[in-house]
């Protein structure tokens, strides 16, 4: 019997949906993993619109630890994907359907637009576990919530409920938990309807450059 794949593409038109499949360990990320979603995101360049979420009730654990300690916390992969997302010239959603933590923060913060699911929040335990985040993933997180409330999360460790997620700015918009999706894909709507030229030009004149 074939094991499903742990990153799944579904395609419909300038839509493109790309979801973590490892539910069983909360869609902990392998270096395998990262390389699908970098090269989904790459291709993902003549997508009108590119959702990125996850199955069952956690986004993403970030890094698998056992796969930690053989040098994935320091990748360049993780840097890879988040470039290519944050480089897409369509609308990128993140539709978080739970928590997401650690190194898949960078994913999420690339994106142009983040919905989460109640009961959703986020971490980044870089300091507790010794690692440095991946490099752009800082002044993305101080662009998007300020520099002292960066601090909080990268140096105090703070982690966020979705209340104070949704306040702080790094949640967009909170929704039902099986709704996540659905709302991903109504906010797509306009994008898809319009011309790409006249959507990728909105885009660049939102864009800020972190």
């Amino acid at each position: 019997m074939t094991a499903a794949p742990l990153v799944t593409l579904e395609r419909d038109g300038g839509l493109w949906i790309a979801t973590l499949n490892r539910p069983d360990k909360a869609n902990a990320l392998t270096e395998a993993m990262l390389t699908d979603l970098a090269e989904i995101a790459e291709a993902a360049q003549a997508a009108r619109v590119f959702i990125l979420t996850g199955a069952g009730r956690v986004f993403s654990a970030g890094a698998d630890l056992e796969a930690v300690h053989s040098g994935l916390a320091t990748s360049p992969v993780w840097e890879r994907l988040s470039g290519a997302i944050a480089a897409l010239p369509g609308l990128s959603i993140a539709a978080l359907n739970g928590t997401v933590a650690g190194g898949a923060m960078g994913m999420a913060l690339a994106c142009d637009i983040r919905i989460a699911a109640e009961g959703a929040g986020a971490f980044y335990p870089v300091m507790k576990l010794g690692f440095l985040p991946q490099p752009s993933d800082p002044a993305r997180l101080a662009a998007l919530i300020g520099p002292a409330r960066a601090r909080m999360i990268l140096l105090a460790g703070a982690r966020l409920s979705t209340e104070e997620a949704l306040g702080w700015g790094f949640f967009d918009r909170v929704v039902p938990r099986d709704g996540v999706l659905a709302a991903a894909q109504e906010l797509a709507a306009p994008a898809l309807s319009a011309s790409a030229a006249h959507a990728t030009t909105l885009k660049a004149m939102c864009r800020v450059m972190v």
